[in-house]
């Protein structure tokens, strides 16, 4: 289990609320669209970080989480498994307090050298599923 209740409700309540949601465009066909709107409902602000750099939900989009000119305190990571490491590794490097990889996103080398680190982290779970849950 990569994320018990305890490790899940401190990321969504202790740990800041600026989250960094990394695969997020304009594309409202995909998860993470509506994830992050839900995410804003409770209170978070959510940065796009996606190639394209698009504005989504009224919010600026940045290219990658090194090109955010301020502090993120969780990466929501909505990108395959092979590419989710590398996305954690960058969450580290920019100082982040937790990472959250999406249902489906698994990667325990990744999960072992972000706890490692010092984060907070929870693997193949939705916060959008995990908040009213857990309310």
């Amino acid at each position: 289990m990569y994320g018990d209740d305890a490790t899940i409700r401190r990321i969504l309540t202790e740990l800041g609320d600026t989250w960094a949601v990394v695969g997020l465009s304009a594309n409202e066909y995909r998860a993470a669209y509506g994830v992050s709107q839900v995410l804003q409902r409770f209170g978070k602000r959510i940065v796009p970080v996606h190639p394209k750099a698009e504005t989504v939900h009224g919010e600026r989009g940045y290219a990658s989480l090194a090109d955010i000119p301020f502090d993120v305190d969780v990466v929501d990571v909505f990108v395959n498994s092979g590419l989710a490491g590398p996305v954690a590794d960058e969450a580290v490097a920019k100082g982040a307090r937790a990472v959250w990889f999406q249902l489906g996103v698994v990667d325990p080398a990744a999960y072992e050298r972000t706890r490692a680190a010092g984060l907070e982290m929870v693997m193949d779970r939705c916060p959008a599923i995990e908040i009213p849950r857990l309310s």
